[in-house]
């Protein structure tokens, strides 16, 4: 465990990327926020985009340019607000036809600065591939938005049978947790450090 301060803990939003019906995303957030919180090295708040009004149609201006002007629904404030106050990000998403989910990829969109500068880790499921096609987009897809992408994520293949009572069964599952969560806290600190000291050249 990292012992630090409450001053010095990163602020970590763990965004639940599914809105399907009868998901298990809220489960696996919910073990991954439990590992984060025990960790030390962060404070975290999990934000579910079922919960969120999230259009499909965009206005014609880019959130990039637009800046806190941008024409966001009412009831996107809170998902701004938590984008913008966070230092990471751990996204927890299923694998949909190869992909991730529609939801998550208008949340991304709706945003730009509030990714920029930013590290992003990954935590995926599904079947036999654990949602690892669904990763592999969403890195090309917020390295476009100049965040960070961690290298070390979490799959979960076949999480149907892999999972009891909340938890996943493999216990080294866990150590692979602590791994993701350091290399997301190291970027956390190098990354805020670097926005502190100058804007990012976006």
């Amino acid at each position: 465990m990292i012992v630090v301060g409450m001053d010095n803990k990163h602020k970590l939003v763990i965004i639940v990327g599914s809105v399907r019906e009868g998901r298990f995303g809220p489960v696996v957030a919910s073990w991954v926020a439990d590992q984060a919180r025990t960790h030390g090295g962060f404070d975290v708040d999990v934000v579910d985009l079922a919960d969120v009004e999230i259009p499909l149609a965009l206005p014609a201006a880019s959130p990039k340019f637009a800046g806190e002007s941008y024409p966001r629904p009412a009831g996107m404030a809170a998902l701004t607000s938590a984008l913008e106050g966070a230092d990471a990000f751990i996204v927890v998403t299923p694998e949909y036809n190869h992909s991730y989910p529609a939801s998550l990829k208008a949340a991304i969109d709706w945003h730009f600065t509030q990714w920029t500068a930013k590290p992003v880790a990954f935590v995926s499921y599904g079947g036999a591939a654990g949602g690892r096609h669904a990763v592999l987009h969403l890195e090309n897809v917020l390295t476009e938005l100049h965040a960070v992408t961690i290298r070390d994520g979490l799959a979960f293949p076949n999480y149907f049978t892999a999972w009891q009572d909340g938890c996943p069964l493999a216990p080294e599952t866990s150590g692979y947790a602590k791994t993701l969560l350091d290399q997301l806290a190291w970027w956390a600190g190098a990354l805020r450090s670097a926005r502190d000291a100058a804007p990012y050249p976006a």
